[in-house]
């Protein structure tokens, strides 16, 4: 009973933990403004941040943030689903209570993903940010830890769409740590058949993991959109 508390304390937290600034504008009002799409309302610029625990082994824990139609971003639950190779399943029913994960032993493995990705109101993914972690631990210190960070992007007909325009990644410790904490940064732009000029879309995302000792580990997230549109949706999780 006790870990199903736990477990349900952690959702919990990580439901209200996130935060948001919004605003909005018109890119008709805006004339003159670079880059402003003719005759589109925008809801103005929007950033997200929040944080998920870790998923029981075999699981993966996932939240969608949609845009409103008053331009304020819509909440979704955090929900668990069975985990599947390459990501998880993108709808399930509310997150059932679990267990903590086993005690590690000398040598044990431990491997992380995590997805950090913004879709349009078609629910066509424009751009994403991923981690695969992989470390070794002795249940006091991890022994080796490796985090690498890829970045997705959608592309249009006429060599037009989303570009990735920049890409970092900085783990703070790799051998003989308490704790690694990787930092994955992507900014991508946007040039194509909804704004011509590649002033007016830009989203950056950023993904935090945290790989423990005791072999548990944390994923946290932030996107900041220079503008956004109702129904657009931003999808993060990891297992």
């Amino acid at each position: 009973m006790r870990n199903r508390n736990t477990l349900a304390a952690v959702l919990a937290a990580g439901m209200l933990s996130l935060t948001l600034t919004a605003g909005t504008a018109s890119a008709t009002e805006a004339a003159g403004a670079a880059g402003a799409p003719a005759e589109r309302t925008s809801c103005g610029e929007v950033r997200l941040t929040g944080e998920l625990p870790a998923p029981p082994a075999g699981m993966a824990v996932q939240q969608q943030v949609t845009i409103g139609e008053d331009c304020r971003p819509v909440l979704g639950e955090v929900t668990f689903v069975p985990a599947r190779d390459g990501a998880a399943a993108k709808k399930s029913a509310a997150a059932p209570a679990g267990v903590a994960a086993a005690a590690t032993t000398a040598g044990t493995t431990r491997q992380f993903k995590s997805w950090n990705e913004m879709f349009d109101c078609c629910n066509i993914r424009m751009t994403g940010l991923y981690t695969t972690s992989q470390w070794t631990t002795d249940g006091a210190r991890i022994t080796t830890a490796t985090t690498d960070a890829t970045q997705q992007w959608n592309r249009e007909p006429w060599n037009a769409g989303w570009s990735l325009k920049s890409a970092t990644q900085n783990t703070d410790c790799a051998t003989d740590c308490t704790a690694s904490r990787t930092e994955a940064h992507a900014d991508f732009t946007y040039k194509g058949i909804f704004d011509v000029t590649g002033g007016w879309y830009a989203n950056t995302h950023h993904s935090y993991v945290d790989l423990n000792a005791d072999g548990s580990a944390t994923c946290r997230f932030d996107v900041q959109l220079r503008h956004t549109f109702i129904g657009w949706n931003w999808q993060r999780g990891c297992q």
